[in-house]
């Protein structure tokens, strides 16, 4: 399967502002606004949202 611009790699930032980042892959057709997500900041020690990051 080839790497294109469909399923680009983009990083999820912590609103927390601890900096932690997570690196996935998403689908622009099914998806094409911003993902947002609620996930484990280990540097915060919570659960706390993760945007996107262009």
């Amino acid at each position: 399967m080839a790497r294109n611009e469909i399923r680009p790699v983009l990083k999820l930032r912590s609103t927390a502002g601890t900096g932690f980042t997570y690196v996935t892959r998403k689908n622009r057709r099914n998806d094409p606004d911003r993902l947002s997500l609620r996930k484990f900041d280990p540097v915060a020690g919570r659960h706390v949202e993760f945007r996107e990051e262009r």
